[in-house]
């Protein structure tokens, strides 16, 4: 007992070694912020050389070359030499839900029981304290679109800004969508892209054929279901399945259809033809082989992945890193996402500097991981370029933000908050230095 009381005692002095870093989220900032001298990517194609910046109470006010006259009070930072981006936007993401990949089941939670639980809601689950925002910031990430994951309807994803106390301060867009995982219809053994569940995205061993249409049947009959309810006037019972549809069913809400196959897209294109929901594809590996038939249907696509294998045989071997051109060229309205569990989704930005140098310009590359995302996510109107009336949500980097080699962010604002930079993984940076004496 003395010996357990002992361990006990030592513990309380060790934990404070590894508790969370304490870095607290930025107040809001009532007076103006000048961003001066720097060069501007707006974020839909234009830059501005020596431009200027003004934010006032979290919103954007002055955007140009023109001069500017910063208050004695005033906020100012100066980015001469350097470089001014919109906050970047991951797509679809699990951050704050999953905070170790196959880690401690206790630290997890972005999975529920049951095949069809569209009255999820993710954003009640998001975990503030996580340690993986922070991190993301550093990378120029300040704004994510958390979806739920399993079952067939996993539920309905919000768009959170990165630095909260909790989730009712982090909501930024409740609730945008619903989410929806097709099943397999090839049926491949093994392999990081298609090993999984039976019958579901990316499934190994005997997923495909008559099982997978089966599946897709009963997707559509929920659906159907779902219609009729919320068509009836009154219900002498409530069903929450039924009646979390609502906002889709009434075009408040977009529908997320993860799949990358041709055919899961072509069931897509189905469910904009029989329900006329406003379709966005997640993953879209094979989107390049039908980007016509897909702009023709208004549909949008988020590409989860360019750092990846080819997802066919016969593709090129480049041609995760040739899609976002392909989409581009054909009109289709997409972005580019980053769902590598390893790296936690920091690579966003270098997902992007990969596509600018494989058919993208520079800036169409940017505006894939920020205005374009904002608008699939249905953000536009305030974020996702720099331009007056939209929230401060800003960069500054030393150098360019797509490349590895330059990039360095000196100064991140989340609606105007200038937000702390520091995280778990800079500490035990400066930690391990300052332990074996390097400069």
């Amino acid at each position: 007992m003395k010996k357990l009381l002992t361990i006990c005692w030592l513990s309380c002095f060790a934990i404070p070694a590894f508790s969370q870093e304490v870095v607290y989220p930025a107040p809001d900032f009532k007076g103006k912020t000048f961003i001066t001298n720097g060069t501007i990517h707006v974020g839909n194609g234009t830059v501005i050389e020596n431009g200027n910046i003004v934010v006032n109470n979290g919103k954007i006010t002055t955007v140009g070359a023109s001069a500017v006259s910063p208050g004695s009070n005033d906020r100012v930072i100066d980015a001469k030499g350097k470089h001014i981006y919109p906050g970047l936007i991951l797509a679809n993401t699990d951050i704050g839900l999953k905070e170790i990949a196959n880690g401690v089941r206790a630290s997890n939670d972005f999975s529920e029981l049951g095949d069809f639980n569209s009255n999820i809601r993710s954003i009640v689950a998001y975990n503030t304290d996580s340690r993986v925002p922070a991190v993301l910031r550093s990378n120029g990430i300040l704004l994510a679109n958390i979806a739920p994951q399993g079952g067939v309807v996993s539920g309905s994803s919000s768009v959170v800004q990165l630095d909260a106390w909790n989730w009712e301060d982090a909501g930024y867009q409740n609730d945008i969508g619903m989410h929806v995982n097709l099943p397999s219809f090839i049926s491949r053994g093994g392999g990081r892209r298609f090993g999984g569940f039976p019958g579901f995205p990316g499934a190994g061993g005997d997923a495909g054929g008559s099982s997978a249409t089966e599946k897709v049947e009963e997707i559509k009959a929920f659906f159907r279901e779902a219609k009729a309810y919320i068509q009836e006037p009154t219900h002498s019972k409530i069903n929450l399945k039924l009646e979390a549809m609502r906002p889709l069913l009434e075009k408040k809400q977009k529908l997320f259809v993860h799949g990358d196959q041709i055919k899961q897209m072509l069931i897509a294109i189905d469910f904009v033809k029989e329900f006329g929901f406003d379709v966005v594809i997640v993953g879209g590996s094979e989107s390049f082989q039908m980007a016509d038939l897909l702009k023709a249907n208004n549909i949008s696509v988020i590409l989860d992945q360019c750092m990846n294998l080819p997802a066919l045989e016969d593709d090129d071997i480049d041609q995760p890193f040739k899609t976002p051109a392909a989409l581009q060229k054909a009109g289709v309205l997409y972005c580019i996402n980053d769902d590598d569990a390893n790296t936690r989704y920091r690579n966003l930005s270098y997902n992007a500097g990969i596509a600018a140098t494989f058919g993208l310009s520079k800036e169409e590359a940017l505006s894939a991981i920020t205005l374009n995302a904002a608008k699939i996510l249905g953000i536009d109107k305030r974020t996702g370029s720099l331009e007056v009336g939209k929230d401060a949500n800003i960069v500054v980097s030393d150098g360019d933000l797509l490349d590895p080699k330059s990039s360095n962010v000196s100064h991140i604002l989340i609606q105007g908050r200038m937000t702390s930079l520091d995280n778990k993984q800079r500490q035990l940076y400066e930690r391990y230095k300052h332990k074996y004496s390097l400069k």
